[in-house]
């Protein structure tokens, strides 16, 4: 660092390498760890790319040059010495991933083309590459006859449409654009979860949506047969269900679903009543969980959930037969510690911080009965805070919260100082995809907290995953509650605990 405590802003350059962005963001969180870097980012040059990074506050000038093909490493430290070893570390860990991938048993093609030639039955194409890209290649892969999974975002409403009218023509499943997560014929796909085969489908708009449900379904001891994501936009008006439609229909005909799950946010008008007029048309029995639960909303819509936990709930039942009334256990005064009841404070304040858009919507929907006044993504919280932080305006020009959990550590150090916050609600998304390091992270950043900022606060949190995924859900949750973590079984759970907490009369909910 310089003497006047100014930090370096230096950018480098890899020529000609594409590579995943997923691949590119797991590996930048390593070298954040590493001494003297205070920020660190690793993109392909696109120019939204650059525009993000240029908002995150680095010089444009440093960016110049870099391409789309080419990997733009941005990164401050305290010397220019610090920047070029940590660039020259990413290079080698990059190395090193690369050659993992050529050690595996792997199909290998220079075209969309002469991949389908080489995997001889290959039915699906997962795009991953830089928006302005993504429909041209959608529109390829539709053409060889292919469903298609794109994963990109920054992709225009006005092609979105196009592509999901050219499937529905060829009978094709165009899941996304911004797809982060489905599961087909048992293989999890992008962000999501090692769930066991069953008799459930999905079909769902909301990544983190899906994978709740389905880890709870798993949790419950049945499973899915399918999970079809269909992308955030499509059951606006503007695109009109059109991937959902199709994949209800699907799941009706296929012999192995007996039960179907959809969920979303509320569709719009017009999609809405066309989605009601599809799902009366089903021979199977269907649950429905629209975030923002309404009643007045839902009406002749299959079984209606208020949670996604309700939903799984709702479904394995279905799908044993079984009837009456679901028990959910709320003994939350059993829970909490006498002192841990006595430790909220009339005045104090709950904040969630969430990785999950859809856990954080439910988190406030739910929130929203029983507190007097919550927010939702605030600039500058007053009171009570729920916070998406893979929201746009938390994540330009740094990682998602699911790939890098450095920025929801830093949050969580933010609100431990603040003596108004008693109760802190998080959520811990593990699966394919998800970091390595989302429990160990918070663990280390409650423990920073305690040590700089002293006292103590009420953390709560719910873990989305299996003892199958990469990251075994007991060994995280025993990470967490060592920590001084109330692990709870679902994310309504979580948030229902975290508003006893904060509720002056309490009453289990």
């Amino acid at each position: 660092m310089k003497g006047d405590g100014t930090l370096i802003q230096q950018a480098f350059l890899r020529k000609n390498s594409y590579q995943d962005s997923v691949k590119l963001m797991q590996l930048t969180e390593k070298m954040t760890q590493l001494p003297g870097v205070t920020r660190a980012f690793a993109v392909m040059g696109t120019e939204n790319n650059k525009a993000t990074l240029t908002r995150a506050g680095f010089k444009p000038a440093l960016l110049e040059g870099a391409g789309p093909n080419d990997i733009l490493f941005a990164v401050e430290t305290g010397t220019k010495e610090e920047g070029l070893r940590v660039w020259e570390e990413y290079q080698r860990a990059l190395e090193q991933e690369t050659k993992k991938d050529e050690g595996k048993a792997q199909v290998s093609a220079a075209s969309l083309k002469s991949a389908s030639s080489l995997l001889s039955g290959a039915n699906l194409s997962i795009i991953s590459v830089p928006g302005q890209y993504a429909a041209y290649e959608a529109y390829k892969a539709l053409r060889e006859g292919l469903h298609v999974h794109i994963f990109s975002d920054n992709v225009s409403l006005e092609d979105e449409i196009k592509l999901k009218k050219l499937g529905r023509q060829k009978g094709l499943l165009v899941m996304g654009p911004d797809c982060g997560t489905s599961i087909l014929s048992g293989v999890p796909i992008c962000f999501a979860n090692s769930v066991r085969r069953g008799s459930i489908g999905i079909v769902g708009a909301s990544g983190t949506g899906i994978q709740e449900v389905s880890v709870l379904i798993d949790r419950l001891g049945a499973g899915v047969s399918q999970a079809i994501g269909v992308g955030g936009r499509d059951l606006q008006d503007g695109v009109g269900g059109i991937t959902s439609i199709m994949a209800l229909k699907l799941l009706d005909w296929d012999p192995q679903t007996e039960v179907i799950v959809f969920l979303s946010k509320l569709p719009g008008k017009e999609t809405l009543g066309e989605i009601r007029k599809h799902l009366a048309q089903l021979s199977k029995p269907v649950v429905v969980f629209f975030l923002g639960y309404n009643p007045n909303e839902q009406k002749g819509v299959g079984q209606r959930a208020k949670t996604l936990e309700e939903a799984a709930h709702l479904a394995v039942s279905l799908s044993k037969k079984e009837s009456g009334p679901l028990a959910f256990q709320r003994d939350f005064a059993a829970l909490f510690p006498r002192e841990t009841l006595d430790a909220v404070r009339p005045g104090q304040y709950l904040r969630g911080l969430y990785s999950g858009g859809t856990l954080a919507g439910e988190a406030y929907y739910l929130a929203k009965k029983h507190l007097q006044k919550i927010e939702y993504n605030p600039l500058a919280p007053s009171g009570h805070a729920i916070f998406d932080l893979g929201d746009d305006q938390f994540t330009q020009g740094r990682p998602h919260p699911m790939l890098d959990p450095q920025l929801r550590s830093e949050r969580l150090l933010q609100e431990w100082a603040d003596p108004q916050v008693a109760v802190i609600l998080l959520d811990v998304v593990l699966g394919f995809g998800s970091s390595p390091e989302a429990s160990s992270s918070l663990a280390a950043a409650i423990e920073q907290a305690r040590s700089k900022y002293g006292g103590e606060k009420i953390v709560l949190a719910s873990l989305c995953g299996t003892d199958r995924d990469p990251q075994p859900r007991q060994k995280e949750q025993e990470l967490l509650q060592k920590a001084g973590v109330f692990v709870l079984p679902s994310n309504a759970a979580a948030a229902d605990a975290a508003l006893y907490l904060c509720q002056t009369e309490r009453s289990n909910l």
